[in-house]
């Protein structure tokens, strides 16, 4: 799809449908009312009799018969008028993308940009809208052996940018198209199916991407990875037949300051092992290696980018199956730094591999350390499918990683990582255990991977609950969401910018 930036205005643009915004009760402003105008009233009309209503991501196609230069007049909801971020314009721009899309369309103009709130810069929400329709338009269709699918739109053109604006805009939407396509590129690898997408695959799937971004990758492999102690991570390994496989991306941006570590949870399978989980929709744990995805989608994009900033991915992949040399409830394991752990769960496998991956990307050198996981069900239960939970041990750091999810239109809540917390993993016969009972679930989760970090500077993001849409929405089909991938680029571009 090409992407342009131009000054033609939503009444000048000559492709096949051009998008505007419509807020929920509210009269038609900015470009919509030029449209209406043009129009002679037929939108406003539409509105007072409750055709269009604004409801977030409801589309509209209205034929213009020459009254606007585009043939098709696209009006699509902005939801209510009091959202002051730019998440609504982003969905509806991907609702939009995918109607027309599937109607035929292959030109389409954009003025939703234009109807951003009030201090929202046009860049930003340029960036919004683009990314906003990659997100639509992926299929996720890559297991069909027989494709009958409506043609890609050609051309998406955002209208209405002004000479003083042009450079800046162009710029924005440059970083859309890259982090469109990584937020793609992790749910492609999130959405192959689980006896494809094995730890080796996912390994190939590194060596490939560090020739097409320019990064440097090391792959190490069962013998490497116990001459290192990584106790944890190769005890949940243990039960599987398929090898695991430790992944380092390294992206070179500079030679001096900050040294960021994405750390990934890449579990391409998870049974719960011996504490094996319920068969009901177990084949969606083909999902668990989402945070996996989107550090490598992450990665893909950071070095495509040339950030000047130096960023290290680490992915433990691995798969979580019973067998009889699966590890047990009542192991004690020993992590990568020496510290015991109890093992009172098979199915708090995350934690484990995390532990290890953690502590070497700390010897690594890692100045800022951010994690990503499907981490825990509990998350789900505290914030539902809405947010991701965030916890760390530097404030400015999780402030950082909580404005980078804000302008990558990502939501995410931060929760207390409060010393009172830290008891319930205590173990009478190790360091730890690896899972703390059902109260704050998530939390102690989070305190678990805190005893792995030293003094590093670290944010956690439990994901389990926005890695997956469980059904078709307007801006996106059900399965894999690359929940995150936009967070730690929009992350990386923080730092390398000199602002943490």
């Amino acid at each position: 799809m090409e992407i342009r930036v131009t000054s033609e205005s939503a009444l000048q643009y000559s492709g096949d449908a051009v998008v505007v915004g419509a807020a929920q009760g509210a009269a038609p402003t900015g470009p919509l009312a030029e449209a209406d105008r043009a129009l002679d009233g037929l939108v406003g009309r539409l509105i007072d009799s409750g055709e269009i209503r604004g409801k977030q991501s409801e589309v509209t196609v209205l034929h213009t018969e020459g009254k606007l230069a585009a043939a098709r007049l696209v009006v699509v909801g902005l939801g209510e008028p009091t959202e002051s971020s730019l998440l609504p314009m982003r969905r509806a721009m991907g609702a939009a993308a995918r109607v027309l899309r599937d109607r035929g369309v292959r030109r389409v103009g954009t003025a939703l940009h234009q109807q951003a709130p009030s201090g929202a810069r046009l860049q930003h929400a340029a960036r919004a809208v683009v990314e906003g329709a990659y997100v639509g338009l992926y299929r996720g269709a890559e297991c069909k052996s027989e494709q009958d699918l409506p043609d890609e739109l050609e051309e998406l053109s955002v209208l209405g940018v002004t000479e003083e604006e042009m450079e800046a805009t162009e710029a924005a939407v440059r970083v859309a198209r890259v982090a469109g396509e990584a937020t793609n590129y992790a749910r492609r690898l999130v959405n192959l199916p689980p006896n494809e997408a094995t730890p080796i695959r996912l390994a190939q799937e590194a060596v490939e991407l560090g020739e097409s971004a320019g990064l440097d990758v090391e792959v190490l492999e069962p013998a490497q990875i116990e001459a290192l102690g990584m106790g944890a991570f190769l005890a949940v390994a243990r039960g599987s037949e398929e090898p695991a496989r430790l992944i380092v991306l390294r992206h070179r941006g500079a030679q001096s300051g900050p040294r960021i570590a994405f750390v990934g949870k890449g579990l391409t399978f998870d049974s719960g092992g011996l504490s094996i989980k319920p068969a009901d929709k177990m084949e969606i744990m083909k999902q668990d290696m989402a945070g996996g995805a989107a550090v490598m989608a992450a990665l893909r994009a950071i070095g495509q980018l040339k950030l000047g900033v130096e960023v290290i991915g680490v992915i433990p992949a691995t798969e979580n199956l019973p067998s009889g040399k699966a590890y047990r409830p009542g192991d004690v394991l020993k992590a990568m730094n020496g510290k015991t752990i109890e093992v009172v769960s098979t199915d708090a496998e995350g934690r484990l591999i995390l532990a290890d991956a953690l502590v070497y990307a700390h010897q690594l050198g890692a100045t800022h350390l951010s994690d990503v996981a499907t981490l825990t069900g509990a998350c789900i239960i505290a914030l539902g499918h809405v947010a991701a939970g965030v916890m760390g041990n530097d404030s400015s750091l999780v402030e950082a990683v909580l404005d980078a999810g804000e302008r990558a239109g990502e939501r995410m809540w931060r929760l207390p990582l409060f010393p009172e917390y830290r008891s319930q993993l205590d173990s009478k016969i190790a360091d730890l255990k690896n899972v703390g009972g059902r109260p704050a679930g998530t939390i102690t989760g989070g305190w678990f991977l805190r005893e792995f970090v030293g003094d590093t500077a670290w944010v956690h993001l439990d994901i389990a609950g926005t890695a997956w849409s469980e059904r078709d929405e307007p801006h996106q089909i059900e399965g894999a969401t690359g929940a995150a991938t936009r967070t730690l680029i929009a992350l990386a571009e923080r730092i390398a910018g000199g602002v943490t």
